[in-house]
């Protein structure tokens, strides 16, 4: 799925779903929801004025895809699911479907404070049990999060964890239900599980991208002076190399004259073909094919390269932004600029 829709909510693409299904189908759907859900998916649905072709049938698939992991698993469990849908989709979409199927389906799980909580929280409290209490743990938490944690413990535990975790069959649920209980009475001191998850970098970089060119200054300017490490998070977060999509022609052309062409290989090879397309069409086709040879003289290239020339070229255009010889759509007085 294109990388656009991924930074949707779930209750956005909620909203689209809908509006591509058209008023009939999606009745007999939103009626079954609880209230709450119904209210902010008809507020998310007033809000869109157009949604493009592909998104509607890429959040569509998603939605196929996911009713179909579920089914898999209300029939045969997690490794009759992976099977069926690694033979339809390949390996590694499967596990991104099902990771996020059991991800929304969580609150009935147990462990769920565990899994709310982040690793570092978690491998305080779990470093001191048995390896076999880990080992249960692990094997109802998100799998990057059991990671981490196996990654955090001594050689020798590691070792004994991992082995229980691949040895696990049967485990009675009343063992089950009082070791839950046990962590999320050691977890209650550090985690609040009731308490919405407000604020934070992401939700002032939202906020920021839609006010005036001069306000956003402002207050970057403020946080640079009070606070250089936030004001970096924040400004990295502003812009990302994927954005370079919404920018104008004469724009990314601007752009390319300042962007060194070894630069913008390695970048590339990590991006959607939306965005490669996106470059390609504004360069010659000379220089297009050019380009595309550079990309496969690389080869197999390492991600951290990849994203240091991506940021490369995001300092290059933040640069161009902030001496006004382009323009990033933003909310308030820049937005009227076409």
């Amino acid at each position: 799925m294109p990388r656009d829709n991924d930074k949707l909510t779930g209750v956005q693409k909620a909203a689209i779903l809908f509006i591509t299904l058209g008023p009939e189908a999606s009745a007999g759907i939103i009626k079954r929801l609880p209230e709450a859900e119904i209210q902010k998916i008809t507020y998310e649905i007033a809000n869109i004025t157009s949604v493009k072709q592909d998104q509607r049938q890429d959040i569509l698939q998603e939605f196929i895809e996911m009713n179909k992991a579920r089914d898999y698993l209300l029939e045969g469990g997690i490794e009759y699911a992976k099977n069926l849908l690694g033979k339809a989709l390949g390996p590694q979409r499967a596990k991104e479907i099902l990771d996020k199927v059991t991800e929304a389906t969580q609150q009935y799980r147990p462990f769920a404070i565990a899994r709310k909580a982040d690793a570092h929280q978690l491998m305080n409290v779990i470093s001191n049990e048995h390896p076999q209490t880990i080992a249960l743990i692990l094997c109802y938490l998100q799998t990057d999060k059991a990671g981490q944690l196996l990654s955090s413990l001594s050689e020798d535990v590691q070792s004994e964890v991992a082995y229980r975790v691949a040895t696990m069959s049967n485990t009675s649920p009343m063992v089950i239900k009082e070791i839950e209980k046990v962590l999320d009475s050691k977890l209650s001191s550090v985690v609040r599980s009731d308490m919405t998850v407000i604020g934070g970098v992401q939700t002032l970089v939202d906020i920021l991208n839609q006010v005036d060119r001069t306000t956003e200054k402002n207050i970057t300017e403020n946080l640079e002076r009070e606070d250089p490490e936030l004001a970096e998070k924040v400004k990295e977060s502003m812009f990302v190399f994927e954005d370079i999509i919404s920018l104008d022609d004469v724009s990314i052309q601007r752009i390319l004259r300042e962007v060194e062409v070894k630069d913008l290989a390695m970048a590339l090879k990590g991006c959607s073909e939306e965005v490669a397309g996106c470059i390609f069409r504004n360069q010659s086709k000379r220089a297009a094919a050019s380009l595309k040879e550079d990309m496969e003289f690389l080869g197999p290239v390492r991600l951290m390269d990849v994203e240091k020339s991506q940021q490369k070229i995001v300092a290059v255009i933040r640069r161009l932004d902030e001496a006004g010889e382009i323009v990033i759509a933003r909310g308030g007085e820049d937005a009227i600029v076409v």
